[in-house]
């Protein structure tokens, strides 16, 4: 018999179900058998960790204000130092110490310096002088304060400001007499630490009872003291970690903690009425319930809620998949987890996005080839026709010479036949270089004037750049060493960047420069500078990228600068744009010369000629 179809949503939310009734359940009876079993151990244990982790905290806090004292105290007892030092030096004290209020040092007994916040008394509405009337009111008992002991009492004078003194004896103090620091700090910190429990009241006494942290700053500042039973008191001496007793506090059975702080004298409290502590394990327990069901329901629609985000992917998956088996290559699927599932949207979104750059890199490769082969027949039919023209200018050429000969010297006819002869070599000159630029031939790196070829390249492409008002200047450096290259393809690049130029300025009028320098010992660069835009910096990375063009479709066949590219790289040299923005661009060309290149330098040519 085959089973009904159950979404895969509906399983998971059955499982999760199931799991999380059977953990809840589980954990309820044994919860609900331990607080029936042994109420009363377990609010003992608690008070018992609720007490030590109080006076372990209230250890580390009070040991850490007695560590800074002593530091103070060794480094301002040096009698080397001078008053300037000792004053940065307490300064520095309240800086890192933003609890203190005051500190006094004193020598053999004596008042030897204070130093007060007075702007804490002041926000406290309290006087300097206050401080002063409670020490002399109460003085430090410096008979009870031993060598590297400490002193502890509660010195709140109003609830604004709740402090407590803290005196110690250096014990390495230096000269003679004894040197104690008494410090007035403020009880913030050790207030934040007895009211961290919901549950139970924590305190923090000395040795008689009297409060020195509570919750309720009204009873430290009224200095309340509470009854502390004879093995409490004992606890200190016997250095024990802490008891838990049962006794009565005005009236009320109560379950207390108790724990030695472990510095000067001070005890750790923390009571509950008994009524109070049982009634607290009821109400967790009924609380555990309620979160139990709570549980139940949540996992409930939790289930129902990832077992659809989990399916939902894989449903819209299943139709994109669908989409592009049409050859619908642009679909996108929404990711929205970074799970599996979002891993696996990302990459049907790639390979979708892929298939659709390469479906259309193909259609571009196409138009492109067919460009190319539309190029090649016209660059052959201008070869052929340069052929044929070159005969008849030999002809004018020759016919314009025999004239010139019997032309009175001076007249209008003998300067007209001077044009005529000069404008016809330019004219046989610029095909007979077409004419090799476009003649098929093996590649022979042979030793070559670099200055000569870019002569060669703008009179052939000179012409064109007037026609759209493009000037070229050329800055040629003299005596250049020779380099190891192929005349005709050089030519191909120089004009392939001239050409370019020409096209970026979109026939508005500009500038193209040509400029040869030598580059270290070893090597010559050339510089073709434009006035153009620029190239934009998101596509200079690709400009020599086979077919990558930014002209419009049938202009241009994105091949000349993977070319020139090529050709240069064939030289052992390299090629490199500069284009700031809106600064024009500058190619720059770099080869190396030949090993015996002083031999072969070219002789010297003008530094800066304008063709125009």
């Amino acid at each position: 018999m085959r089973l009904p179809f159950l979404p895969i949503r509906i399983k998971i939310m059955v499982s999760v179900l199931f799991v999380v009734t059977a953990v809840v359940s589980v954990i309820t009876f044994t919860m609900a058998n331990l607080f029936h079993e042994d109420k009363r151990a377990y609010i003992n244990d608690l008070a018992s960790i609720v007490t030590l982790n109080t006076a372990q905290e209230c250890h580390a806090l009070l040991v850490g204000y007695r560590e800074r004292l002593q530091a103070y105290a060794r480094i301002i007892d040096r009698q080397e130092l001078p008053q300037e030092e000792k004053a940065a030096l307490l300064k520095g004290l309240f800086e890192d110490f933003p609890a203190l209020v005051a500190v006094s040092q004193y020598k053999d007994g004596l008042e030897v310096a204070t130093a007060v916040d007075e702007r804490a008394l002041a926000e406290a509405g309290l006087a300097k002088e206050a401080i002063e009337e409670q020490r002399r009111g109460d003085p430090l008992p410096f008979d009870r304060i031993q060598a590297g002991d400490v002193f502890v009492e509660n010195s709140t004078l109003t609830p604004k400001l709740p402090t407590l003194t803290l005196a110690i004896r250096d014990v390495s103090a230096s000269g003679a007499g004894s040197t104690t620091i008494s410090a007035i700090v403020r009880l913030d910190d050790l207030l934040a630490i007895t009211r961290r429990s919901g549950v139970f009241d924590i305190s923090v006494t000395d040795s008689s009872g009297q409060l020195l942290a509570h919750p309720e700053v009204g009873r430290v500042a009224g200095k309340e003291t509470i009854a502390l039973r004879p093995e409490v008191v004992a606890l200190d001496a016997r250095h024990s970690a802490g008891i838990t007793l049962e006794y009565l506090r005005n009236g009320a059975r109560t379950i207390g903690g108790f724990a030695p702080v472990g510095f000067g004298g001070l005890f750790a409290v923390a009571e509950i009425p008994k009524a109070a502590a049982y009634l607290a394990s009821r109400d967790l327990l009924n609380r555990l319930l309620l979160v139990a069901l709570g549980l139940l329901l949540a996992s409930a629609v939790a289930g129902l809620v990832w077992s659809r985000r989990i399916t939902r992917p894989m449903e819209i998956l299943s139709r994109a998949t669908g989409e592009v088996a049409k050859g619908r290559f642009d679909i996108q699927v929404q990711v929205k987890s970074q799970d599996e599932i979002g891993t696996l949207a990302s990459s049907f979104n790639h390979m979708a996005s892929e298939l659709k750059d390469r479906e259309s890199a193909l259609h571009e490769a196409q138009a492109q080839l067919v460009q190319s082969e539309k190029l090649a027949a016209v660059g052959q039919l201008g070869a052929g026709i340069a052929h044929e023209v070159k005969n008849p200018l030999a002809g004018i050429l020759g016919c314009a010479q025999l004239s010139l000969r019997d032309a009175p010297q001076g007249t209008l006819l003998a300067k007209n036949l001077q044009l005529i002869e000069k404008e016809t070599k330019r004219c046989k000159m610029i095909i007979e270089n077409l004419l090799k630029f476009a003649r098929q031939e093996k590649t022979i790196l042979e030793p070559t004037d670099i200055n000569r070829v870019v002569e060669d390249a703008i009179a052939i492409v000179l012409h064109q750049l007037e026609l759209n008002q493009v000037k070229v200047l050329k800055d040629l450096a003299p005596g250049l060493p020779q380099i190891r290259g192929n005349a005709n393809q050089l030519q191909q690049v120089f004009m392939n960047l001239m050409i370019n130029a020409q096209h970026a300025m979109e026939g508005g009028a500009g500038t193209v420069t040509l400029s040869t320098l030598p580059s270290g010992q070893d090597r010559v660069e050339v510089r073709v500078t434009d006035t153009g835009p620029g190239i934009p910096e998101e596509i200079q990375k690709r400009i020599f990228e086979p077919f990558f063009t930014t002209k419009p479709t049938g202009k241009g066949t994105g091949l000349g600068l993977s070319v020139s590219y090529g050709i240069v790289k064939d030289h052992g040299g390299e090629i490199r744009s500069e284009s700031p923005p809106g600064k024009g661009a500058t190619f720059v060309i770099t080869l190396p010369v030949l090993t015996d290149a002083v031999n072969h330098q070219a002789p010297d040519l003008p530094a800066v000629i304008n063709l125009t």
